[in-house]
């Protein structure tokens, strides 16, 4: 048997801002649009977003609001505290009918339509990556989270990931940040040397 390593789509920064700012007229996809948009900025799978209700909202240590659940796949709990954006999708459809008469916060309808609007909103926006509502989650690990200098052990909790080895898969080095750690570096070294200098 042989281990093929590939690499897991996600959505860069720009790819990210030109989603949220596309404006669709049909209602569907501007639904989807904010779901998948909701899980770049929580991590949170398909069907852990589907599941959400008003109980999974807490008031948090910091007096934010928290997202307090369970992954489905592995029963984890996850404690995720909500990014503004994410809280402004959440806002839309706190109190809504339809949402009211379901229980659950997100208008997210089967996998299959969800991943199929995903689609039409990818191709709408000029992206050329096989999108689905997974690549959210690898977005927030690695674009959200990752590339802003957030430590990879608050992402694996964050994911709700048992082992720090299942985050490590999502944790692509990205080039701007390699550039970033680069150009810190040089500039300790320079003001290291600029210290010797002086004595």
């Amino acid at each position: 048997m042989k281990y093929h390593k590939y690499d897991r789509a996600y959505l860069t920064q720009r790819e990210l801002e030109i989603i949220e700012t596309t404006e669709f007229k049909a209602d569907r996809l501007e639904r989807i649009k904010d779901c998948f948009l909701f899980s770049c900025y929580t991590g949170l799978s398909y069907v852990d977003a589907k599941e959400l209700t008003k109980d999974h909202l807490v008031r948090g240590i910091d007096n934010r609001i928290w997202l307090f659940t369970k992954r489905e796949k592995t029963q984890e709990l996850v404690k995720i505290p909500l990014l503004p954006k994410a809280w402004e999708i959440l806002e839309k459809y706190l109190e809504s009918p339809e949402n009211e008469t379901t229980g659950k916060i997100l208008p997210i309808c089967s996998n299959q339509k969800t991943n199929k609007y995903i689609r039409e909103i990818a191709e709408s926006c000029g992206i050329r990556k096989h999108l689905t509502f997974h690549v959210a989650r690898h977005t927030f690990a690695t674009t959200v989270m990752l590339t802003n200098g957030v430590p990879i052990e608050t992402v694996s909790k964050l994911l709700g990931h048992t082992k720090l080895s299942t985050t490590q898969i999502y944790a692509r080095v990205i080039d701007t940040k390699i550039s970033e750690d680069m150009d810190n570096l040089m500039e300790r070294i320079e003001g290291k040397k600029g210290k010797v200098g002086m004595k």
